[in-house]
């Protein structure tokens, strides 16, 4: 009976709170739509999951070994059709940014990187206005 009745009061504390569970990130669902939007001849490599944490975390950030002669794309899926503001950057081994998916002010889905120097790359996704801080990502590759 104190079971049934915990019960009903925690429900009831519930329900008049209105509060909402926040949703949970799935980037896996988003990493699985990312991976077939690879064009243009590009090798599937690599997924990346995005979880910023609902806004706790302001970046995540990935490595990867590009090769000379070798050109990348890395693809964002999100919420929707667009980007949901995820912001991919990729720097060179010396921290140097050598491509973006904001160009002034503007969100593309992908990035096409020739590479011309062996070495690690580092993959950064950051959030810029986005409403859910969760997304996937594809990396491919062609030569």
């Amino acid at each position: 009976m104190k079971q049934i009745l915990y019960i009903i009061v925690v429900t009831a504390l519930f329900m008049i709170s209105g509060s909402e569970v926040p949703a949970q990130c799935n980037p896996e669902a988003f990493t699985q739509n990312c991976i077939p939007k690879l064009s243009n001849g590009f090798n599937y490599l690599k997924s990346y999951k995005i979880n910023g944490a609902d806004g706790a975390k302001d970046k995540v950030e990935y490595s990867y070994v590009f090769t000379k002669g070798t050109q990348y794309m890395i693809n964002v899926c999100a919420n929707g059709e667009g980007t949901d503001g995820i912001v991919v950057n990729l720097y060179d081994s010396n921290r140097n940014r050598v491509a973006s998916s904001k160009i002034d002010g503007q969100f593309i889905s992908a990035i096409a990187y020739p590479c011309n120097n062996t070495g690690i790359y580092y993959i950064q996704y950051t959030f810029d206005n986005s409403s859910s801080y969760c997304g996937g990502s594809a990396l491919g590759f062609k030569r």
